[in-house]
């Protein structure tokens, strides 16, 4: 049973047919414009026709504002795009991403034959890239002097490094004596050695204009360059040989020196910036430093001889007060007790006896003291102490056991 598509189906098939095939999704077509239309929005809607059948194209804004050239009905052109389906109205048709004359297409054939045989043999590998310094001193250009490339690289040059020094070497930059004078340029730089990168300049122009750069004399003498060179050719959508054989590719000659110098007025912020971080950071350092400074200072004023001393000195000066004080106490205790056995003493005295009305009998003869009638017989000398003097006597009468005589 045959199969049955609705009309977005088999739209949709043919869409699929169309993006499966490789060869429609890279083509180049070749033909004249008619109805054409730049929209309100930027977009560009045309027809490629031939003597035998026409072909819808549509080129959207991002695409067309890289045309170098506008588009004029009648115009021959070769466009480059895709083919797929516009499933609305279910017709195939052109969607342009390059649009140039017709007249260039022999042009744009050697251009990638010759990128492809110069590619082959290594010219353009990114092994061989370069650095760009980042700080040159002396800045090489190779470029005509005649032209707004020139001047324009001058302005940015003096607007972002000031102090970078410019060496031109002159050269022709379109036509067909140019190559080999471009080439000679090249070299004369090498030979003087002094400049740390080259600008290889000029501005746009169509292709013919900038097919000098695309000579194999010219790509050759770039990779030959002992000096990393930066390409500054045309605009920004223009690519030539040299943009492929050079160290580094800028859109524009402007853009090549914007590449190759830093910023002046950034790297005084930087610096500043760089400094006040500096000035910051060493403050705290600083203040690091000393407070560990003043940590050591401290722990050393503990471990210090002299502190040691101080604290033995202050704790003799405690010992000491602690001896005072307690032979002091001592002193004061044992004065008291001697006061008291000096009274005591005092009271046991017999000469304190003596003075209350007391005395001593001895006999004279051997001394003995008589404390008894029984001590001294009748007629015995005896000596009498008084507290203020003594008395001699020779006992005349004893009575024993009674009460003394008044």
């Amino acid at each position: 049973m045959t199969d049955t598509y609705t009309v977005y189906e088999l739209t949709a098939t043919i869409r699929d047919l169309f993006e499966l095939d490789p060869r429609l999704q890279d083509v180049w077509i070749e033909g004249e414009i008619s109805n054409f239309k730049r929209a309100a929005s930027g977009h560009l809607y045309f027809t490629l026709k031939d003597d035998k059948s026409e072909l819808a194209c549509v080129m959207w804004r991002s695409q067309a504002a890289f045309l170098p050239f506008e588009p004029q009905h009648g115009d021959a052109v070769l466009a480059h795009g895709h083919v797929t389906v516009y499933e609305a109205r279910g017709q195939y048709q052109l969607y342009c991403d390059a649009i140039q004359p017709a007249g260039v297409g022999e042009l744009n054939r050697q251009f990638e034959l010759l990128k492809a045989r110069l590619e082959a043999e290594g010219l353009f590998a990114p092994e061989l890239k370069r650095p760009i310094p980042a700080f040159p001193r002396r800045i090489g250009i190779v470029t005509s002097p005649t032209t707004a490339a020139f001047q324009d690289i001058q302005n940015v040059l003096r607007r972002r490094f000031p102090m970078v020094e410019i060496v031109l070497s002159p050269t022709p930059v379109q036509g067909k004596d140019a190559p080999p004078q471009i080439v000679e340029a090249l070299q004369r730089l090498n030979a003087y050695g002094q400049v740390d990168v080259i600008l290889l300049a000029r501005g746009g122009g169509s292709l013919e204009d900038l097919w000098c750069f695309n000579d194999e004399a010219v790509v050759r003498a770039v990779v030959a360059s002992e000096i990393p060179i930066v390409t500054g050719v045309g605009h920004e959508i223009d690519f030539t040989l040299v943009d492929f054989a050079a160290d580094q590719r800028a859109p524009t000659p402007s853009a090549a020196a914007e590449l190759v110098t830093p910023d002046g007025a950034a790297l005084k912020f930087e610096l500043a910036a760089r400094a006040d971080r500096l000035l910051a950071a060493m403050g705290d350092r600083l203040a690091g430093q000393r407070q560990a400074l003043d940590a050591n200072r401290r722990l050393l004023e503990r471990l210090s001889p002299l502190v040691q001393i101080q604290t033995a000195r202050q704790r003799i000066d405690e010992i000491a007060n602690r001896i005072d004080t307690h032979l002091r106490h001592g002193l004061a205790r044992r004065r008291d007790r001697l006061d008291a056995r000096i009274r005591a003493l005092e009271a046991a005295n017999p000469r304190a006896l003596l003075a209350r009305g007391y005395a001593i009998v001895t006999r004279t003869g051997d001394g003995h003291r008589v404390t008894s009638a029984h001590d001294a017989a009748e007629g015995t000398r005896i000596d009498i102490a008084l507290h203020d003097g003594h008395l001699a006597a020779i006992v005349r009468e004893r009575a024993i056991g009674s009460e003394p005589r008044d």
